[in-house]
């Protein structure tokens, strides 16, 4: 028997690329043509987005969406969605999460304590329910000076620093990390935004040479294609 499983701790050559997960039993019968499509088509929308391609982006989700609503099933598309207002929080684009509030009531006690995490509004006995990556964040407060050492997935580490800012909780040394694990998977878009925060630090802080050193690096990011 063939199902979908969309898993809250992301990434995208791992993780998030179990957003559709095709697991078998029994002799496995062939994967259904709607778990391979929307499979690719997630993989493709997330990393445009990260990449700052959203018009891509849009295309590619909207057909993951196509596919995965096929089943009849609001439990795996409100999975989809969450999926992508996680790449949301991980480029600190704080929005609402609509699309899986509009199908949070069918969605599992495990998705819908993810969707409060990622909202900076985590409750008491969430942290049982989300990945382990996330569990020490999801109090109500982090632990003095919080730090993602123990997170070695990029986009889970990006994630949870989206979370930390969110609720005001991002020291400099997440800041650091976020933009280290941005920077090494060549991820335009968060890249561009946590160079924007310690670009802003800097320039609260009376730090001129360190603002102009991070105004180096954002023309890099901004440069058009040649």
């Amino acid at each position: 028997m063939n199902r979908l499983r969309i898993a809250p701790a992301l990434t995208v050559t791992a993780v998030l690329l179990t957003v559709l997960t095709m697991s078998a039993c029994g002799n496995k019968p062939p994967v259904p043509g709607w778990q391979l499509n929307a499979k690719g088509s997630a993989e493709r929308a997330a990393q445009a987005w990260l990449s700052g391609n959203s018009r891509v982006e849009a295309v590619e989700f909207a057909r993951a969406r196509h596919e995965v609503s096929s089943t009849g099933r609001a439990d795996l598309v409100a999975r989809l969605e969450l999926l992508r207002c996680a790449t949301r929080v991980a480029a600190l684009v704080f929005e609402p999460c609509s699309g899986f509030e509009a199908l949070a009531a069918d969605a599992a006690p495990a998705e819908q304590a993810y969707a409060r995490y990622l909202a900076g509004q985590a409750q008491p006995g969430d942290a049982a329910l989300l990945p382990e990556a996330h569990r020490a964040l999801a109090g109500g407060s982090a632990a003095p000076g919080p730090t993602l050492s123990g997170i070695s997935d990029p986009l889970s580490r990006l994630v949870a620093a989206g979370v930390l800012m969110r609720r005001g909780e991002a020291n400099p040394a997440v800041m650091d990390q976020a933009v280290q694990a941005a920077s090494g998977q060549g991820w335009r878009r968060p890249l561009l935004a946590w160079l924007l925060v310690q670009q802003q630090r800097a320039v609260a802080g009376g730090a001129p040479e360190e603002a102009q050193r991070l105004q180096r690096r954002i023309e890099l990011l901004q440069e058009p294609p040649r």
